[in-house]
C-alpha cells in the first residue's frame, strides 16, 4: 500500500505571522508538515528552528530552492520581496502560499501569476478572512437572498499597534490601505463576487506626528469609497495606532434588511460593579481574532496542493486588491475618483 502524501513545508520570514502559519504545520495539519525555515534575520530563523524542532535553517531563502523534500513554501517576507521570492520558488517547482500584500504593484502581480501558471505551480494569496465561521456565514446568507439584493458594504479595520518606522514611507509600505486594508478590499469583492471599479480615498496623520517631517505622505487614517462593477456602493475605514484594541467588523446592506458580521469582545463576558460600571475586554489582536481562520487557509491550501484542486483564493484576488490600493493611494494624492485597472 502507498504510503500517504505529506506536503513538507519551507517557511520564508519567520515574524509574527509567519509564526501562525507555521505553528499550524508543525502539528495541527494533516498530511502537511513545517520542516524548514528561512529568514534574512539569522537570528530570527534560529529562534523559529528551535521552536519548531525543525533541523534546515537558512538566512538565505535560496538555499531551499534546490531541495527535493520540500515541496512547498510559505511566504511571510516583507511586501517588497514578495516577487522575486515567488517567482525563484515557483521556477523551482515548489507551490506557494504568499501572505498579503501579494505585491507592491500590479505589474508585479502578473508577473508572480504568469510564473506559478509556467511553472504549473498553486498560488494561494493568505486573505484569512474567507475562511472565517462568521464572514463564511454572512457570504452563505448574501448569496442566497436572506437581505435581497447587495446594496452597499461598509467594512473597516483598525489596528492598536505603532507602525514600524518603514511602514512611514509609502513606496515601501504602500499605506494603511495596502498594510491594514487589504483585507477589507479583499472581502468587499468576495462578499459582493464583483470587482471594484472606481474609489475615492481620503487619508490623514493623526497619530504619529513624529513621521511628518520626513515622510509628509504618510497617513494613519483612512477612508475610501466606491462602487464594485456590480453597481454595489462600499465604504472602508482603517487606521493604526488606534491603541484601544483590534477593530475589524462588516455590515452589508440588502434591500430587505442588513448583515452584521465580526466582533470586538475579546470574550463573551460583561462584568459590571459599582466602581467602574459594565466593562468588556476588548480584542487585543488579529493574531487572536482570527486564530481558527489562518488554520482553515492552511489546510485549504494543503488540500489544494494535495488534491491538485484550485485554491480558494487564487493570485487573481491578490493582484485586484493591490490594484485597489494603488487607485487609493493615487486618489489620496491627485484629489479625484480614479478609476481601478
Amino acid at each position: 500500500m502507498e504510503a500517504e502524501k505529506i506536503l513538507k513545508v519551507c517557511l520564508i520570514g519567520c515574524g509574527r505571522a509567519g509564526m501562525i502559519h507555521a505553528r499550524n504545520y508543525k502539528n495541527k495539519i494533516e498530511n502537511a508538515r513545517i520542516t524548514a525555515v528561512a529568514d534574512a534575520v539569522e537570528e530570527a530563523a534560529k529562534a523559529a528552528a528551535e521552536e519548531l524542532g525543525v533541523e534546515k535553517c537558512f538566512s538565505d531563502y535560496k538555499e531551499i530552492l534546490s531541495d527535493p523534500e520540500i515541496d512547498a513554501v510559505i511566504v511571510v517576507a516583507p511586501t517588497n520581496l514578495h516577487k522575486q521570492i515567488v517567482i525563484d520558488c515557483a521556477a523551482a517547482g515548489k507551490h506557494i502560499f504568499c501572505e498579503k500584500p501579494m505585491a507592491m504593484t500590479v505589474e508585479e502581480c502578473d508577473e508572480m501569476i504568469a510564473a506559478c501558471d509556467r511553472y504549473k505551480v498553486k498560488l494561494q494569496i493568505g486573505f484569512m478572512r474567507r475562511f472565517d465561521a462568521s464572514f463564511r456565514e454572512a457570504k452563505r446568507l448574501v448569496e442566497e437572498g436572506a437581505i435581497g439584493e447587495l446594496v452597499q458594504i461598509h467594512s473597516n479595520t483598525r489596528g492598536p499597534s505603532k507602525p514600524r518606522p518603514w511602514m512611514y514611507d509609502i513606496k515601501k509600505s504602500n499605506g494603511i490601505l495596502a498594510e491594514v486594508n487589504s483585507h477589507d478590499i479583499d472581502a468587499v469583492r468576495w462578499m459582493a463576487g464583483s470587482d471594484i471599479e472606481t474609489v475615492y480615498a481620503v487619508a490623514g496623520n493623526f497619530r504619529n506626528p513624529e513621521a511628518e517631517a520626513d515622510y509628509p505622505d504618510y497617513y494613519d487614517s483612512v477612508l475610501m469609497s466606491g462602487t464594485l462593477k456590480s453597481g454595489v456602493h462600499f465604504c472602508i475605514d482603517g487606521a493604526a495606532y488606534v491603541q484601544y484594541g483590534y477593530d475589524s467588523k462588516m455590515e452589508l446592506i440588502g434591500t430587505k434588511g442588513k448583515i452584521q458580521v465580526g466582533r470586538s469582545e475579546k470574550e463573551h463576558v460583561h462584568c459590571t460593579t459599582v466602581e467602574q460600571g459594565t466593562a468588556t475586554p476588548f480584542v487585543n489582536s488579529w493574531m487572536t481574532l482570527f486564530i481558527d481562520a489562518y488554520l482553515a487557509e492552511d489546510i485549504s491550501f494543503v488540500n489544494a496542493v494535495l488534491n491538485d484542486t484550485p485554491v480558494e483564493v487564487s493570485g487573481v484576488d491578490g493582484r485586484m486588491a493591490v490594484a485597489a490600493v494603488e487607485a487609493g493611494n493615487r486618489s489620496i494624492t491627485e484629489k479625484e475618483i480614479i478609476k481601478v485597472r
